[in-house]
């Protein structure tokens, strides 16, 4: 993916053409998903997401080396003398946690330099074992484990008021929307007073949304992928809303507009994510 353009950041929603409004009409043809079948993707969630593991092993997603470009809290700071602690939500195969690994080791290609000490966590046991599989798996550098985020298991692995940064991509839109509640509270437990919840998820409207068919349709903004995992599409309203009830304050939080052109296919690809940095107020 070649990026055709600057990124536009605005806290407006994107204003749908004609065509596009036709689109999401479409996808009330055939109703919603019914109630029992939309009960069983919740029962079956965490066994389709290591589903989809098993299938797509560590080829699906890229390394994320843009988080520290789009994220300089990641960076090393001078103002920090001690090693922070970082956790991530949703680390999949660890594409984000060993791209900043790598980073922060020093040339001689011992951890002394390290940055942060890392906690990561998933849904799926399956990636967690990829995750504990990979070579730069240091248990002095990282503690990964699998955790229903959505659930009080979290508390048995990190204490209280420990985390400096925690890292939500691309996680909370595979989530049930009635949970976003119990997630945003559980790390803001986690989070030492001042620390800083990064945030990056789909926006509203996003091509991917705008894409799915009538019948895929769980709710307003939820959907169902074809392998039964789950995505929703943020408003900016809404994701605010959802920190600052929960003892966040927001720090920044607006649409990412991004078009980018897909070599291969030679198709330009509008995408909108919702990105934010929020603040664990002191409680």
């Amino acid at each position: 993916m070649e990026p055709l353009e600057p990124d536009v950041i605005t806290t407006q929603a994107k204003e749908l053409s004609a065509v596009e409004r036709q689109k999401l009409e479409e996808q009330n043809k055939r109703g919603l998903v019914p109630e029992f079948k939309a009960n069983k993707l919740e029962i079956d969630a965490q066994r389709n997401w290591d589903i989809f593991y098993k299938r797509n092993e560590t080829r699906f997603f890229k390394d994320r080396h843009w988080t520290t470009r789009e994220f300089q809290e990641l960076l090393d700071q001078e103002e920090f003398h001690e090693k922070r602690t970082l956790f991530e939500v949703g680390c999949g195969v660890g594409n984000l946690v060993f791209p900043l690994l790598e980073e922060q080791t020093s040339e001689e290609g011992c951890f002394s330099n390290s940055r942060f000490f890392f906690y990561a966590c998933d849904f799926s046991p399956r990636a967690v074992e990829f995750v504990r599989s990979n070579p730069l798996y240091d248990p002095s550098q990282i503690s990964a484990f699998q955790c229903d985020i959505t659930t009080q298991q979290v508390h048995d692995h990190i204490p209280a008021s420990s985390v400096d940064i925690c890292t939500l991509i691309f996680v909370l839109s595979a989530i049930h929307p009635q949970k976003f509640t119990d997630v945003v509270q559980n790390l803001g437990k986690l989070l030492k007073p001042g620390g800083l919840l990064l945030f990056r998820d789909y926006g509203l409207y996003d091509m991917a949304q705008l894409r799915f068919k009538p019948g895929n349709k769980i709710a307003e903004n939820l959907y169902v992928r074809q392998d039964g995992t789950r995505s929703y599409f943020f408003s900016e309203e809404e994701v605010s809303k959802l920190f600052q009830e929960n003892g966040f304050e927001v720090i920044t939080n607006a649409y990412v507009h991004r078009r980018t052109l897909n070599l291969k296919e030679g198709v330009d690809v509008p995408r909108i994510f919702l990105q934010g940095k929020f603040m664990r107020k002191n409680l």
